[in-house]
């Protein structure tokens, strides 16, 4: 889902000034790249079986997943374009979901001991 966002045509999203004003598009990297690394690293944490290693791989992955997914939107995708701001923003939510995820891990391993 989040690749079909990330590559649907130019004129397929909508325009809204205003939205422009508080940077929307920024807001729904972050949120769309926390939501990516929160939701992969639940059912390891879930299951107790998460270390902060294999959090930091799911964070380090969904980066690279959103620079590439950038030079996907600059040479393949229809009437998108390069923005760094946005991997700056992907980062921004990855490492958000970071966070999110390590502290339910923490507080199921304070949980167990």
């Amino acid at each position: 889902m989040t690749t079909f966002l990330l590559v649907i045509p130019g004129s397929d999203i909508p325009k809204a000034n205003f939205l422009d004003e508080i940077y929307f598009d920024k807001w729904v990297h972050i949120g769309l790249f926390a939501g990516l690394t929160f939701l992969t690293a639940y059912p390891f944490v879930s299951k107790q079986v998460a270390s902060k290693k294999l959090l930091i791989k799911i964070f380090t992955s969904f980066i690279i997943y959103g620079v590439l997914m950038e030079f996907v939107q600059k040479f393949w995708a229809s009437e998108r374009t390069f923005d760094g701001w946005d991997m700056v923003a992907d980062a921004s939510g990855c490492f958000a979901g970071f966070l999110l995820s390590n502290s339910w891990r923490l507080r199921f391993i304070n949980r167990k001991g």
